[in-house]
């Protein structure tokens, strides 16, 4: 009787792993040996998949061509020392309009943009306001510098983050974070909505909840954590 249970509990052991591979299969936004695609909806490896581009930056040229996205990359590195840029990328106007320039960035946070915007802001400005974004409001993506009050190197320093600080919607209207965190009640819903959704794709995700250095931005960055993304 006992080698009997033995043998059913084996069996329901293999069906449940069999079962559980085949729904990632049908899932891959979950399964994180599925390749990243920027067509795929957001799931639960999607951030350790963007963060892993970091380390490999020459995934982005097929990435960015499957899924129509416009977007330069340069083979010569930036900086030097800790604030080298290796291999940056620069997302294009077709792709999506950052002003007021087209800053270069990591292949990671590029892409992790990208699919912000496409997967969450698009959807969030129809909710909210009914008409869709034209373009995002940056403060810059490097800055060769240490984190403020500690000794640790900062993100932007290898051009692995953005700073987003409002956006503009095709009426016209800006919604910028410093006046619509706490400002009119779309605003604010709609500002809670996107920081929400990024926190799904970005290694880190900072707004005003976090500290008064973010009372008027979005960080962004693509570090990878040991213990999970950062959202505040």
């Amino acid at each position: 009787m006992k080698r009997v249970g033995t043998i059913l509990l084996v069996l329901l052991l293999v069906g449940g792993a069999w079962f559980g591979w085949r729904w990632l299969e049908r899932h891959p936004q979950h399964n994180p040996y599925a390749p990243l695609s920027l067509a795929h909806p957001i799931g639960w490896a999607t951030s350790d998949k963007l963060t892993a581009l970091v380390d490999t930056p020459e995934q982005c040229g097929v990435l960015f061509q499957e899924a129509g996205v416009a977007a330069a990359s340069f083979d010569f590195p930036g900086g030097m020392g800790e604030c080298r840029l290796s291999k940056p990328v620069m997302l294009l106007s077709e792709a999506i309009k950052l002003r007021p320039t087209q800053p270069l960035s990591t292949c990671a946070a590029a892409a992790g943009l990208v699919l912000w915007e496409q997967k969450i802001v698009a959807p969030a400005a129809e909710k909210h306001f009914g008409q869709r974004v034209i373009s995002l409001e940056h403060m810059g993506t490097t800055n060769c510098r240490r984190i403020a009050g500690g000794s640790r190197m900062s993100e932007h320093a290898t051009g692995n983050a953005y700073d987003i600080a409002a956006f503009r919607l095709a009426s016209g209207r800006r919604v910028a974070l410093i006046d619509g965190w706490d400002g009119k009640a779309d605003e604010q819903a709609f500002l809670r909505d996107v920081r929400d959704g990024a926190c799904a794709i970005f290694g880190t995700t900072l707004s005003p909840d976090f500290n008064a250095a973010h009372a008027d931005h979005f960080h962004f960055d693509m570090a990878a954590r040991d213990f999970g993304a950062v959202c505040r």
